[in-house]
């Protein structure tokens, strides 16, 4: 072995050892670690793969590998480059419905009017600003708001004959792409005026058919706005996909968190990881601070605060939710954080936890 490739292995072990700052275990145990070389000048060039492309402060791990070399190694900074690129991990369960979708994501609340939509658009339109393939269901089928909420309620999705490799057709629903995030809600399919009045059955076969019979595509992150409360939609997914993980979106004040707590108890009855809690409206009106204590209380991440902003309510009537994500927007650093958040708990379910199992309902 040349020395040149000496010093690749024992730099390549020094940075094999190093903790990543958000999950906690070494970049060699979580497989980060893409290539190391040293050019012809002595300079040491390292790759490092995130998980996602919304890590959060990825200079943490820059810095970290930095300090490990030059402890190890006597190595000054400036001859050590990291660079990053990303590939989503994800349990990929949706394959048992033919899907092609890394993590799917349900967003949900215990009551109504905490802003758990607008969330979730906010969620899907912030992965996709990472770099992320995001798309958006809307299982809210009683109140369906996305469609609004995207600009995008005048829309018609079109059904798209398809023909198996054996020549039998089947119809595929073509999702709505609303800037870039591909959609699907009952609100395309009947008057806005109107009231869907279903029972469970119904309402089972109308999710199943949003995730069956959509053409998604591969996707990094499909995110799925829930109906508020504890409920069949829950259930059907619980029992359909392995999720990801649940979102669980909650305005400070003391009300809106009694029944936050019975919609975390509700999914970790069913086996649905639990991302975090979102507070939702923070602020002077409701108060601030609620959902970070309650988060503390029950054991589960806090994924952060949005203000209670006009500008929210502004955009969101307006049909622009994606303008939120503007440099001038005052929200965007709250929603970024956010996104950053869930993505990297979505990641520590994959590379902490086994596989969740589905629920069976009999």
């Amino acid at each position: 072995m040349t020395n040149s490739q000496t010093q690749v292995a024992d730099v390549s072990k020094t940075i094999q050892e190093v903790a990543d700052p958000e999950i906690g275990r070494t970049l060699g145990r979580l497989e980060m670690v893409k290539g190391v070389q040293v050019d012809a000048a002595g300079k040491i060039h390292v790759e490092i793969e995130l998980p996602t492309p919304a890590y959060p402060n990825r200079e943490r791990i820059r810095q970290a590998i930095e300090k490990a070399l030059g402890d190890a190694h006597r190595l000054p900074s400036g001859s050590i480059e990291v660079t990053f690129s990303s590939r989503v991990r994800g349990k990929n369960t949706g394959g048992t419905l033919g899907l092609n979708i890394g993590n799917i994501i349900a967003v949900g609340s215990g009551k109504g009017g905490v802003g758990k939509s607008t969330i979730a658009a906010c969620l899907a339109y912030g992965l996709n600003y990472f770099g992320a393939k995001a798309g958006l269901m809307d299982a809210d089928v009683y109140g369906p708001s996305i469609p609004h909420l995207l600009g995008v309620d005048k829309a018609k999705p079109a059904a798209l004959e398809h023909k198996t490799a054996s020549g039998e057709s089947f119809t595929r629903i073509e999702p709505v792409d609303a800037g870039g995030v591909k959609t699907i809600s009952m609100g395309f399919f009947i008057d806005p005026a109107q009231a869907v009045v279903w029972r469970g059955p119904l309402l089972h076969r109308a999710i199943m058919q949003f995730l069956k019979d959509t053409d998604w595509g591969p996707l990094d992150y499909l995110v799925i706005d829930l109906p508020p409360g504890t409920g069949d939609v829950a259930l059907t997914l619980s029992q359909s996909v392995g999720l990801a993980g649940a979102v669980v979106v909650c305005t400070p004040q003391q009300v809106a968190l009694l029944d936050a707590v019975k919609a975390i108890s509700m999914y970790r009855q069913v086996k649905i990881p639990i991302l975090g809690m979102v507070e939702n409206m923070s602020g002077e009106i409701f108060g601030r601070g609620g959902t970070r204590r309650k988060a503390a209380e029950l054991g589960v991440p806090f994924l952060g605060e949005v203000p209670i902003e006009a500008d929210i309510r502004i955009k969101g009537d307006e049909g622009k939710t994606a303008a939120l994500f503007d440099e001038q927007s005052p929200s965007r650093p709250h929603l970024l954080h956010v996104c950053e958040q869930t993505a990297i708990q979505v990641a520590k379910q994959i590379l902490e936890s086994p596989s969740m199992p589905t629920l069976e309902i009999l």
